[in-house]
């Protein structure tokens, strides 16, 4: 199976890790981005992506010291710089190196700067998420941009591994960004509910956090068949059987 996540707003910037950088598969289009997004002003920047002006002017900063080559002490493993709730989750601090491995070979993050990264990537502090209308020379939005590469690119993955199996545990934003029609992956995404008064309903903060927690219980447990994944337990969620179809697997807590 191959299991795609999202990236996350967050970044540590000085992980307490050394460690060998991999070549983003798509290094041409996220310089080409980084280049148009470097020429927009910190009042364009805080528009494109509904941001305060502190921001803006951050990544304004970032994008316009955005290096074509950087050296390894000026970029970071992906996996190790994005801090958000998936990653929370995910804990890849605490991995072994077998698992790193694993996670190299099963494990692809979704981006709007770079399209779709390995684990151990370079790249360099970034804001740019894939809901961003930016006008680029394919359109008026990410979407646009990448097309149907990002699909074509993970049918690639997932030959590589011998798989046509691709979990989601990644964000509506940026699974959006994966045509449908030319991914040739069964798809099966798990779904994680908080049990409320008014019913089961999904909780942003907790599902991020989840769908990071399940990734690493497929990399911990080196699963590559789907059947596995109903043994989900992790942080109290249970497997609902009855509200799961071959699609979509539902956790409740």
């Amino acid at each position: 199976m191959l299991t795609v996540i999202s990236p996350a707003k967050k970044l540590n910037l000085e992980p307490n890790i050394k460690i060998l950088q991999t070549k983003p598969t798509f290094k041409a289009e996220a310089n080409n981005l980084a280049a148009t997004v470097s020429k927009l002003s910190t009042v364009e920047q805080q528009k494109l992506m509904s941001i305060s002006e502190k921001l803006a002017e951050l990544n304004k900063k970032r994008f316009q010291s955005f290096k074509t080559e950087p050296t390894s002490e000026e970029s970071l493993a992906a996996v190790f710089a994005f801090a958000g709730d998936t990653y929370t989750g995910l804990e890849v601090e605490t991995f072994e190196n077998e698992e790193l491995d694993f996670a190299q070979n099963h494990l692809r993050i979704l981006s709007g700067l770079y399209g779709i990264l390995k684990p151990l990537d370079a790249i360099q502090p970034y804001r740019l998420e894939m809901g961003s209308k930016l006008n680029t020379n394919k359109g008026k939005s990410l979407y646009q941009y990448w097309g149907d590469m990002l699909s074509l690119k993970l049918n690639e993955h997932a030959k590589d591994v011998n798989t046509n199996i691709l979990i989601n545990c990644a964000s509506l934003e940026y699974f959006g960004a994966i045509k449908q029609e030319a991914l040739n992956l069964k798809v099966i995404t798990p779904v994680f509910l908080e049990n409320k008064a008014e019913g089961p309903k999904i909780i942003s903060f907790f599902a991020k956090r989840a769908r990071g927690a399940m990734a690493r219980f497929i990399i911990q447990n080196r699963i590559t068949t789907p059947e596995y994944l109903s043994d989900f337990d992790t942080g109290g969620y249970k497997y609902q059987k009855e509200l799961s179809s071959s699609e979509k697997l539902v956790f409740l807590r």
